[in-house]
């Protein structure tokens, strides 16, 4: 299913997506060395609920994973990289943890995703990781606009990726996103340009790009949902909710601190 928003529900998705970049802000401030992802779970269910929303998560089941998810956010730590199952571990100092959330408010889903390094210990490579699917999310964006190929966006990200030094795995990508959290059309992060659905103004899209430092293989842990990198290297993840306007595109998961 494809679809295409009127500009009531465009209303509604902004409000949402700001929600969840204020979600992952709000948790990222609070993270310090020692935190538990459970903890920030709790933080996560806590703050959906005080925003009369809904988790995208906790009933999450689809045939990928060992569902329902049960939990309302994503917590991927150091060689995990999609899909993260929050779990009894207290962050440590250097840890490269990324936060993945999405929430429905008003009938409208937004979702989003950061990656950060937890405490004062900051490997270069991992630094050099987060900024590259950065840029990558940047270039993507950059290429949203009517008229414009999914495969102009993938190929996009791709480039970027590829040229950082990075592989790429196009199993798990972006996504249309809208009353529910994954639609089509699929976003692989590298791709041919001028191929795929031809995008329009209302289309919302999720796009993530994400890398492992040494290799584009997937394993699955022993809990049905996180993804890790087969060879334990270490991962990243970026992500936006864009919508389609006019004339390009619009981010729509923006903390509220960076609204005009």
């Amino acid at each position: 299913m494809i679809e295409i928003l009127n500009p009531a529900e465009l209303a509604k998705a902004k409000i949402t997506g700001t929600l969840v970049a204020d979600i992952l802000y709000t948790v990222k401030s609070r993270v310090t060395v020692g935190t538990n992802l459970l903890e920030i779970d709790r933080w996560t269910q806590q703050m959906i609920a005080d925003a009369g929303a809904e988790s995208c998560y906790v009933d999450y089941a689809p045939s990928f994973g060992r569902g329902p998810f049960g939990h309302y956010i994503c917590t991927a730590v150091n060689d995990a990289v999609l899909h993260g199952l929050p779990h009894d571990y207290r962050l440590a100092d250097g840890d490269l943890l990324t936060l993945d959330l999405a929430v429905l408010k008003d009938g409208i889903a937004a979702d989003s995703a950061i990656s950060f390094v937890v405490g004062s210990t900051r490997a270069a490579e991992d630094v050099a990781m987060i900024e590259a699917t950065e840029r990558a999310l940047a270039a993507g964006i950059a290429a949203a606009r009517p008229g414009a190929r999914i495969g102009d966006l993938s190929h996009a990200i791709g480039t970027v990726l590829t040229d950082a030094g990075y592989p790429v795995n196009t199993e798990f990508g972006g996504h249309g996103i809208g009353s529910t959290m994954h639609q089509d059309p699929h976003v692989t992060n590298a791709g041919r340009p001028g191929r795929g659905y031809e995008l329009r103004p209302g289309l919302l899209l999720a796009l993530e790009p994400w890398i492992m430092a040494d290799t584009d293989k997937l394993v699955t842990d022993a809990d049905g949902w996180t993804l890790r990198s087969s060879t334990g290297a270490r991962t990243a993840h970026s992500e936006h909710t864009i919508a389609i306007t006019e004339d390009g595109a619009e981010i729509l998961t923006l903390p509220s601190s960076l609204r005009a």
